[in-house]
Parts: C-alpha cells; sequence; structure tokens
C-alpha cells in the first residue's frame, strides 16, 4: 500500500469546496443535526431525506425535544423512509443522551460509538465534524471511490477487503479538517464517482484513478453476490364498522415493528379468494364477511418482496368485533388514522381507496 497519500486527499478537499451542494447539516457543526442527518441518510438519499431533515428540526428542534416525544410522534414524523429500526433507536438514543449525558453530546468516537443504534459510520461521521476527530467514514460511496482510485479488487464487504479499506481511509485522513474530508469523500461519491456512468472525462481526480487508467471502473467495486429476496403474501381484512377502520400495532420482530396495519393473514403463496384464504382459519368460520372491494400492491423492500391484497369488508355479527378484533387492536376514525404511523403500503392503500 502506498505511504504518501496527501495529493489524493488535497484534491478530494479541493473538488469538495467547489462542488459540494449546500445542505443544512453542514452550516453547524452540532452533534445533534450531525447525528440526524447521518441516520435520516443512512440507505436515504439527500433529495428524500431533506424533507424529513427539515420536518424533524421543525418538531424537535434539539435532543431534549426528541427525548420527551413519544416513539408513535417520532414513527409518524418517520413514516416513509422505512428501515423503521433507525427511527426507534434515534428516540432511544435521544433519551439515552438526556439521561446519562444531560443532553450533551460524548464528544469522542469511542464514546459515541457505545450510544444505542449509532454505529462505527455514524460514530466517526459525528467525530470528525462535530469534534475533529482523525476518524475515517467507510460507507458504501467511500468503497467505491476507494476501489476505484486505487483499482482495489478486494470484495468490500468481506473481513479483509474492510481492514483493507479502513487502512486506506485511515492514511487518507488530514488532521486539519478530518470532517470535511469525510464529506468530501462521500460528496464525490454521490456526485461524480457514482455506481453507472461516473463523470470520469470531468473528473478531477482522473489522472491519479487507477481504474480509469486500467478501464475498468465499473467493476469496482467488486460485490458479494446479490441476496435473495424473500417473497410474502399478506391479505388484509379492511373491517369496516360504524366506528370506523380496524388497525392494530405490529409488535413482532419483524419489519414494521410498532406501527399499524390492518388485520393480517400471511400465507406461503397466494390464494385465490377470500373463501380460500378463511378456509382454514378457525377464527373466522362460521361468520359472514361481505366483501366490499379488493386491491391488490406489489410492494418491494430491500430483502422482501410482498404481494398484498387489501378485502374492505363489512360484517353484521357483533361476537367478530368482540371476541377476534378487539383482543388485538381497535377500531380508528379516519382523524384519528392519520395521525398513527402506518408503513407506507398501509398508508397508500388508505390515500387510495379510503380518504
Amino acid at each position: 500500500m502506498v505511504g504518501d497519500l496527501s495529493h489524493h486527499t488535497d484534491l478530494l478537499l479541493r473538488w469538495y469546496s467547489v462542488n459540494k451542494r449546500k445542505l443544512p447539516w453542514r452550516q453547524t457543526q452540532d452533534p445533534y443535526k450531525v447525528w440526524l442527518s447521518e441516520v435520516i441518510l443512512q440507505q436515504t438519499r439527500v433529495a428524500q431525506g431533506l424533507p424529513y431533515y427539515n420536518k424533524f428540526i421543525e418538531r424537535f428542534p434539539s435532543v431534549h425535544d426528541l427525548s420527551n416525544a413519544s416513539i408513535q410522534e417520532v414513527l409518524l414524523h418517520w413514516q416513509g423512509l422505512g428501515y423503521y429500526t433507525r427511527a426507534r433507536n434515534l428516540h432511544k438514543c435521544a433519551k439515552t443522551i438526556v439521561s446519562e449525558f444531560d443532553g450533551i453530546f460524548p464528544g469522542s468516537y469511542s464514546e459515541l460509538i457505545r450510544l444505542p443504534g449509532i454505529g462505527p459510520y455514524t460514530a466517526a461521521a459525528i467525530a470528525s465534524i462535530s469534534f475533529n476527530e482523525e476518524k475515517p467514514v467507510i460507507d458504501g460511496n467511500v468503497f467505491r471511490v476507494l476501489s476505484r482510485l486505487f483499482d482495489i479488487n478486494e470484495e468490500i464487504h468481506s473481513l479483509s477487503g474492510r481492514k483493507y479499506f479502513e487502512k486506506l481511509a485511515n492514511i487518507m485522513i488530514p488532521s486539519k479538517n478530518p470532517g470535511d474530508f469525510n464529506q468530501a469523500i462521500m460528496e464525490f461519491g454521490a456526485l461524480q464517482c457514482i455506481p453507472k456512468n461516473p463523470g470520469c472525462d470531468i473528473c478531477d481526480l482522473r489522472s491519479l484513478c487507477l481504474s480509469y487508467s486500467n478501464k475498468n471502473q465499473h467493476e469496482r467495486p467488486v460485490h458479494q453476490k446479490k441476496t435473495y429476496k424473500s417473497t410474502r403474501y399478506f391479505d388484509y381484512l379492511v373491517f369496516e364498522d360504524e366506528k370506523g377502520l380496524y388497525l392494530q400495532k405490529r409488535e413482532k420482530k419483524d419489519i414494521w415493528k410498532g406501527l399499524y396495519d390492518f388485520y393480517l393473514l400471511e400465507s406461503k403463496t397466494k390464494k385465490n379468494d377470500l373463501t380460500e384464504i378463511l378456509r382454514d382459519n378457525k377464527l373466522f368460520r362460521n361468520i359472514d364477511l361481505h366483501v366490499n372491494h379488493i386491491r391488490e400492491y406489489k410492494h418491494i423492500l430491500t430483502h422482501q418482496i410482498i404481494f398484498a391484497t387489501f378485502y374492505h369488508v363489512r360484517f353484521t355479527n357483533y361476537h367478530l368485533t368482540a371476541n377476534i378484533l378487539l383482543n388485538t387492536g381497535k377500531f380508528y376514525s379516519l382523524n384519528e388514522i392519520e395521525a398513527l404511523p402506518k408503513p407506507v403500503l398501509i398508508d397508500k392503500y388508505l390515500k387510495e381507496e379510503i380518504f
């Protein structure tokens, strides 16, 4: 591995000073705002995450405000971003910072990484940007930039590969303004050294890029084989009565924990109709359900594909309400439903078919 990479670092910082986007979290070193932006931007593009960041800062301007809020309100503000564990960890971390650190963020990487939901990447970002600690961030953009600059034929998620990239990043990060360097290399990967069709012909680092010289930049970085996406079949029974619609809170360790959806029957294969769905379900024997409407959706998550069918039903048998539904959820008015945190799939159905 080469020793002096200061020229690479200087060119990256020079590029960043000219090309960086004007984003609100770059106008401050406030660790709360830096932390919030980094959590929101995990698995989320800036264009999508920026409105959520602004909404969170407006509603929760400090870590104390976020700590004092209910988890339901936090999830509601997070609705649509996905990966809801981030929101739950955000809330849990805020409470920890308030209860154990009097609302003041710890000032070092080693302390930050002990907080709930803060991993190596987020801890390095906060430590470098807010506290000037010489700690490089490693994310998808950084993997891509480094693997192309130095034509690295290492699988990025292997143990040896990660150690190699971390060592390289540690050599490159400057002691002065390490936060700017971390933001520069991430921004360079997001705007210039993009996954497909990178702007190599107009790249300020082209003369140093080994992958460009070897004409294999489209083969870098080296990824592991794509993960298999499981297929799930959701049949939702959208119960309605004079009070409104029935919803239940998802409590199991699964997708969308803490959010609200309709009565769910999951199958291993697609069912043809409601009769087939209820045939082997003891809870619904001898109950006559009248189907008002059916709507189907295909909902794609990172590791799952969900085929969802919504059956909007009415019933006249009160025992169904008393003995089945009210054990796990309740009926909500439309105004109450708007205030509940819901998966995007449920929110889409409600907006297209109910509201």
